[in-house]
Protein backbone atom coordinates (compact mmCIF):
# COMPACT_ATOMS: atom_id res chain seq x y z
CA UNK A 1 0.00 0.00 0.00
CA UNK A 2 2.75 2.26 0.78
CA UNK A 3 4.79 2.11 -2.58
CA UNK A 4 1.28 2.54 -4.45
CA UNK A 5 0.93 5.55 -2.45
CA UNK A 6 4.38 6.47 -2.80
CA UNK A 7 3.88 5.99 -6.63
CA UNK A 8 0.95 7.68 -6.86
CA UNK A 9 2.35 11.05 -5.29
CA UNK A 10 5.17 10.89 -7.42
CA UNK A 11 2.87 10.57 -10.32
CA UNK A 12 0.71 13.69 -9.64
CA UNK A 13 3.80 15.96 -8.39
CA UNK A 14 5.16 15.06 -11.72
CA UNK A 15 2.19 15.85 -13.87
CA UNK A 16 1.41 19.30 -12.28
CA UNK A 17 5.28 19.80 -12.08
CA UNK A 18 5.08 19.65 -15.86
CA UNK A 19 1.40 21.37 -15.95
CA UNK A 20 3.20 24.46 -14.67
CA UNK A 21 5.76 23.93 -17.09
CA UNK A 22 3.30 24.05 -20.04
CA UNK A 23 1.56 26.98 -18.27
CA UNK A 24 4.43 29.14 -18.20
CA UNK A 25 5.85 28.44 -21.86
CA UNK A 26 2.21 29.09 -23.00
CA UNK A 27 2.49 32.36 -20.83
CA UNK A 28 5.71 33.12 -22.25
CA UNK A 29 4.72 32.11 -25.69
CA UNK A 30 1.45 34.70 -25.31
CA UNK A 31 3.81 37.66 -23.88
CA UNK A 32 6.71 37.09 -26.46
CA UNK A 33 5.98 39.03 -29.56
CA UNK A 34 5.98 37.33 -32.79
CA UNK A 35 7.82 38.93 -35.80
CA UNK A 36 5.89 39.78 -38.63
CA UNK A 37 5.21 38.07 -41.59
CA UNK A 38 6.15 39.01 -44.89
CA UNK A 39 3.28 40.85 -47.07
CA UNK A 40 1.83 38.67 -49.73
CA UNK A 41 1.69 40.04 -53.26
CA UNK A 42 -1.68 42.18 -53.73
CA UNK A 43 -3.76 40.42 -56.24
CA UNK A 44 -4.40 43.01 -59.07
CA UNK A 45 -8.40 44.47 -58.44
CA UNK A 46 -11.01 44.07 -61.16
CA UNK A 47 -11.61 47.84 -59.87
CA UNK A 48 -10.62 50.60 -57.87
CA UNK A 49 -10.73 49.49 -54.07
CA UNK A 50 -11.96 52.20 -51.24
CA UNK A 51 -8.94 53.03 -49.50
CA UNK A 52 -8.30 50.90 -45.93
CA UNK A 53 -6.49 50.87 -43.13
CA UNK A 54 -3.62 48.90 -42.22
CA UNK A 55 -4.42 45.89 -40.97
CA UNK A 56 -3.19 45.15 -37.40
CA UNK A 57 -0.32 42.76 -36.79
CA UNK A 58 -0.45 40.45 -34.32
CA UNK A 59 2.05 40.96 -31.24
CA UNK A 60 1.53 37.47 -29.58
CA UNK A 61 -0.31 34.22 -29.24
CA UNK A 62 -4.26 34.76 -29.40
CA UNK A 63 -5.96 33.14 -26.09
CA UNK A 64 -9.36 30.93 -26.98
CA UNK A 65 -12.69 32.09 -25.71
CA UNK A 66 -15.99 30.17 -24.91
CA UNK A 67 -19.34 31.22 -25.99
CA UNK A 68 -21.18 32.40 -22.97
CA UNK A 69 -24.14 30.02 -21.68
CA UNK A 70 -26.22 33.10 -20.30
CA UNK A 71 -29.95 32.44 -21.94
CA UNK A 72 -30.74 36.05 -21.66
CA UNK A 73 -27.48 36.69 -23.94
CA UNK A 74 -29.98 35.11 -26.80
CA UNK A 75 -31.63 38.40 -26.86
CA UNK A 76 -29.36 40.46 -26.89
CA UNK A 77 -27.22 39.24 -30.26
CA UNK A 78 -30.49 39.24 -31.90
CA UNK A 79 -29.73 42.72 -32.39
CA UNK A 80 -29.15 43.99 -35.63
CA UNK A 81 -28.85 47.32 -36.07
CA UNK A 82 -29.24 50.36 -33.93
CA UNK A 83 -29.24 53.85 -34.54
CA UNK A 84 -29.15 56.76 -31.85
CA UNK A 85 -31.55 59.68 -31.35
CA UNK A 86 -30.11 62.28 -28.44
CA UNK A 87 -30.59 64.97 -31.24
CA UNK A 88 -34.43 64.40 -31.22
CA UNK A 89 -35.51 62.98 -27.99
CA UNK A 90 -33.80 65.10 -25.99
CA UNK A 91 -32.92 62.24 -23.62
CA UNK A 92 -31.15 58.93 -24.55
CA UNK A 93 -32.84 57.53 -27.04
CA UNK A 94 -32.81 54.54 -29.75
CA UNK A 95 -34.59 53.16 -32.72
CA UNK A 96 -33.28 49.34 -33.08
CA UNK A 97 -34.29 46.28 -34.88
CA UNK A 98 -33.86 43.06 -33.66
CA UNK A 99 -34.10 39.93 -36.07
CA UNK A 100 -36.75 37.41 -35.91
CA UNK A 101 -39.80 36.30 -37.23
CA UNK A 102 -39.99 35.04 -41.15
CA UNK A 103 -36.86 36.00 -43.29
CA UNK A 104 -38.59 35.84 -46.54
CA UNK A 105 -40.91 37.97 -45.13
CA UNK A 106 -39.57 41.12 -43.19
CA UNK A 107 -38.29 39.56 -39.70
CA UNK A 108 -36.35 42.98 -38.27
CA UNK A 109 -38.50 43.54 -35.46
CA UNK A 110 -38.06 47.76 -35.31
CA UNK A 111 -38.65 49.82 -32.08
CA UNK A 112 -38.03 52.95 -30.36
CA UNK A 113 -36.68 52.95 -26.85
CA UNK A 114 -36.56 56.12 -24.51
CA UNK A 115 -34.46 55.60 -21.47
CA UNK A 116 -35.91 56.62 -18.02
CA UNK A 117 -33.05 55.79 -15.16
CA UNK A 118 -31.09 52.82 -13.76
CA UNK A 119 -34.29 51.44 -11.81
CA UNK A 120 -36.83 51.68 -14.14
CA UNK A 121 -34.99 51.01 -17.88
CA UNK A 122 -36.53 51.75 -21.08
CA UNK A 123 -39.89 52.65 -22.38
CA UNK A 124 -39.81 50.43 -25.45
CA UNK A 125 -42.43 50.70 -28.42
CA UNK A 126 -42.82 48.36 -31.41
CA UNK A 127 -42.85 50.48 -34.77
CA UNK A 128 -43.54 47.49 -37.02
CA UNK A 129 -41.85 44.55 -38.34
CA UNK A 130 -39.56 45.14 -41.72
CA UNK A 131 -37.04 44.48 -43.74
CA UNK A 132 -34.79 47.45 -43.09
CA UNK A 133 -34.84 50.78 -41.87
CA UNK A 134 -33.45 54.05 -42.56
CA UNK A 135 -33.13 57.12 -39.93
CA UNK A 136 -33.79 60.23 -42.57
CA UNK A 137 -33.71 62.93 -40.13
CA UNK A 138 -34.51 63.90 -36.79
CA UNK A 139 -34.90 66.84 -34.75
CA UNK A 140 -37.06 67.95 -31.60
CA UNK A 141 -39.65 65.14 -31.11
CA UNK A 142 -39.88 63.85 -34.14
CA UNK A 143 -38.27 61.24 -36.39
CA UNK A 144 -38.12 60.51 -40.22
CA UNK A 145 -38.17 57.38 -40.85
CA UNK A 146 -37.97 55.29 -43.92
CA UNK A 147 -38.87 51.68 -44.01
CA UNK A 148 -38.62 48.35 -46.61
CA UNK A 149 -41.11 46.16 -46.26
CA UNK A 150 -42.96 42.62 -47.72
CA UNK A 151 -45.52 42.57 -49.58
CA UNK A 152 -47.72 39.30 -50.53
CA UNK A 153 -50.04 39.47 -53.55
CA UNK A 154 -52.64 37.16 -51.56
CA UNK A 155 -54.38 36.01 -54.94
CA UNK A 156 -50.98 34.87 -56.74
CA UNK A 157 -48.61 34.11 -53.39
CA UNK A 158 -45.91 36.76 -54.83
CA UNK A 159 -43.76 38.55 -52.52
CA UNK A 160 -42.74 41.93 -53.46
CA UNK A 161 -41.28 45.19 -51.82
CA UNK A 162 -42.15 48.89 -51.09
CA UNK A 163 -40.51 51.43 -49.23
CA UNK A 164 -43.00 53.73 -47.08
CA UNK A 165 -42.20 56.51 -45.04
CA UNK A 166 -43.68 57.69 -41.71
CA UNK A 167 -43.17 60.79 -39.06
CA UNK A 168 -42.81 59.68 -35.22
CA UNK A 169 -43.75 61.98 -33.20
CA UNK A 170 -43.41 62.33 -29.54
CA UNK A 171 -43.09 64.70 -26.68
CA UNK A 172 -39.67 65.59 -25.17
CA UNK A 173 -39.75 66.23 -21.62
CA UNK A 174 -37.33 64.73 -18.97
CA UNK A 175 -38.58 61.10 -17.85
CA UNK A 176 -41.12 60.88 -15.34
CA UNK A 177 -43.62 58.16 -14.19
CA UNK A 178 -45.78 59.65 -17.18
CA UNK A 179 -44.40 57.34 -20.54
CA UNK A 180 -43.93 58.96 -23.83
CA UNK A 181 -46.63 59.30 -25.68
CA UNK A 182 -45.64 58.12 -29.45
CA UNK A 183 -47.63 58.65 -32.46
CA UNK A 184 -47.11 57.10 -35.80
CA UNK A 185 -48.14 59.31 -38.99
CA UNK A 186 -47.85 57.80 -42.79
CA UNK A 187 -45.63 60.28 -44.82
CA UNK A 188 -45.08 60.99 -48.52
Amino acid sequence: MKKTLLTTAVLVGAVSLSGCDRLGAAWTAFQAPKAPAAPAEPAAPSEPAAPTAAALIPSGHGLPVKALPDANLQSYASVVEVHALAEATGMDGKIFGVAGGDPAMNGEQTYIAFYRSPAEGWWVYQIGDFLSFKVLGQSSGRIDLEVEESTMDQATGTIGKQTRRMILGFDVRPADDQPVILRITPAA
